[in-house]
């Protein structure tokens, strides 16, 4: 089916994975990524290139994925594509500990879009 972005990605956002994307299917928030789950060709070549292992599979769990595909359809729709790597955010490691506390770092999602190729 599709790959999506967990809270992992927010306020990291390392961006190893755009550019091996081969259909282009990231799109930029000004804190985080998603992926675009109809444009996702399920090719898994993103999955190992995040340092952050925000990026599951749907094979992942069924409600967490579920929560999930929701947020990355939401803003795909929403934010710029993204093709290439930037610098992440300046204080992006100090974000980076908090891997797996989806209140905490979905509480600070920014729903505004980021720059994409610009």
């Amino acid at each position: 089916m599709t790959y999506v972005i967990k809270e992992n990605c927010i306020k990291c956002k390392t961006m190893d994975c755009v550019e091996v994307c081969p259909v282009d299917c990231f799109y930029e928030g000004k804190n985080m990524l998603v992926i675009h789950p109809e444009e996702c060709i399920d090719c898994g070549v993103c999955e190992p290139e995040c340092p952050q292992e925000a990026i599951v599979p749907d094979t992942d769990d069924a409600e967490d994925f579920a929560y999930w595909l929701n947020i990355n359809t939401k803003y795909a729709d929403k934010w710029p594509v993204i093709t290439k790597k930037k610098d992440p955010p300046t204080d992006w490691e100090k974000y980076d500990h908090l891997k797996g506390y989806k209140e905490d770092k979905t509480n600070m999602l920014d729903p505004e879009p980021g720059t994409g190729n610009e």
